[in-house]
């Protein structure tokens, strides 16, 4: 955009609105908020106008709807620099009648709006004031728990003024392994809440070829497909690599529908999955699960038979830990009989499922493997991202030992549920071994 107004100053902030090219899913994004979205999430290319989009939606916004609005980063330093000096051109602020406090960052609107740029270093920051909107940047590298501590309270609080209006926020960024940005998208992806929805395109899709050339030749694969691709993409070493969004659902439990429950015993999450057998008996859906904090297997039957107290089918099968059943060859209690007792009190009977000894390792992570993904391109695990998100985080995020070709990262709390759903599918649906040269199908003889 050329102007040529006689003011220098207004001439350089004018030139800072020149057109941008058009993108459906950028246009999608722009008018997202007036169709009820309140977060936008944009998990998108670097250098591929996301920020640039919010800039000019936020701007737009304080002009033509008074209120308190923001635009934050990860920390003070770096609000700054990618805000301030756009957000003062963007509003041609040589032209308010109040000059932009240089100390606080605030931009003051002659229509009573005000823009605030703010660094979540310390998340409390965008607390008390009833905001209208805003958007953060960088949003993979906030403090994981400033999302739910503080910034969604803090566009929950209501307006007095406007006690039917909700705050909204755009959460940009590029993705920064499977944390809490990636837990966000995954919530977004399900469907389950409409105030968010995911917007994502690559850089491809608006920068140059030779541009993006020159960032292939000097990135690894792997930071590109991030960077430059806006894709999820996690350390080396991650166990279940073909885990996917394919493998996601939104299915629940039916009634009738017998429960297949599966147990890690003997740590702390005490981990259970609970899943049902779908498509003739080819698919396994986990669809809930049971996590306790410093617990034993006896509470974690309580809660089985108050969660199900209302399912029609009170026959479940058990699955698991070997090592739980300890103890009943001289008569002792194990964590199976303790359970099966709190079961059988409440009316439920059951099957259990549970192999002499544990399978290898490796044979049961290829047993998930191939439920997750076979060679062929077949699916047939699927998981509730809602109601059994430790399952989902689980097969997402777990990783091999530093070192290991199998050992598993006891480090990860979600090790657990993956070795439970483990100890499941081994029992029902054992992988391909070769034993003595000779093709042989596990658990078979």
């Amino acid at each position: 955009m050329i102007a040529n107004t006689g003011n220098l100053m207004l001439d350089r902030q004018l030139s800072r609105w020149y057109p941008l090219k058009d993108h459906p899913v950028q246009l999608a994004l722009v008018a997202a908020v007036s169709e009820g979205i309140r977060f936008p999430l944009v998990p998108a290319g670097r250098r591929s106008g996301k920020t640039e989009r919010f800039k000019r939606f936020v701007v737009k916004q304080a002009s033509a709807y008074t209120g308190m609005y923001f635009a934050a980063a990860p920390t003070h330093a770096q609000a700054k620099k990618i805000f301030w000096d756009d957000l003062k051109a963007f509003t041609l602020c040589c032209m308010h009648s109040r000059r932009p406090s240089e100390s606080d960052l605030i931009i003051y609107l002659d229509n009573g709006s005000e823009i605030h740029v703010i660094g979540l270093d310390k998340p409390q920051r965008i607390e008390g004031i009833p905001w209208t909107g805003g958007g953060i940047d960088e949003f993979a590298d906030i403090k994981p728990d400033a999302w739910e501590a503080n910034i969604l309270p803090a566009l929950n609080t209501v307006n007095p003024t406007m006690p039917d209006y909700r705050a909204w926020c755009w959460l940009l960024g590029v993705p920064d392994g499977l944390n809490h940005y990636y837990d966000l998208c995954m919530q977004a992806e399900s469907g389950n809440d409409p105030n968010f929805r995911v917007f994502h395109w690559k850089s491809a899709e608006i920068l140059p070829a030779d541009v993006m050339d020159a960032m292939k030749r000097a990135m690894s694969a792997k930071q590109f497909k991030q960077e430059f691709e806006a894709s999820f993409e996690t350390a080396s070493g991650r166990i279940y690599e073909d885990y996917s969004k394919a493998n996601t659902t939104n299915a629940a439990i039916e009634p009738h529908e017998q429960l297949m429950w599966m147990h890690d015993q003997n740590f702390t999450p005490l981990s259970s999955a609970i899943g049902v057998r779908r498509n003739d008996g080819k698919d396994l859906y986990l669809l809930d699960e049971i996590v306790l904090i410093s617990a034993v297997s006896k509470q974690s039957a309580a809660e089985f038979v108050d969660k199900f107290k209302d399912h029609k089918n009170k026959h479940v099968l058990i699955y698991g830990d070997p090592a739980g059943k300890a103890g009943e060859k001289h008569g002792h209690a194990s964590d199976y009989t303790d359970i099966e007792g709190v079961l059988k009190a409440n009316g439920w009977t059951y099957t259990r499922k549970v192999k002499p000894a544990h399978p290898s390792i490796k044979d049961r992570q290829n047993a998930v493997r191939a439920k997750i993904l076979t060679a062929s391109g077949e699916t047939s695990l699927f998981i509730n991202p809602v109601t059994a998100p430790w399952c989902h985080k689980g097969l997402s995020t777990v990783q091999l030992q530093m070192g290991s070709t199998f050992q598993e990262d006891q480090k990860n709390d979600y090790q657990h549920i993956t070795t439970a759903i483990g100890y499941c599918i081994d029992v029902e649906w054992p992988c391909i071994k070769r034993t003595g040269g000779t093709r042989r199908i596990g658990g078979l003889a």
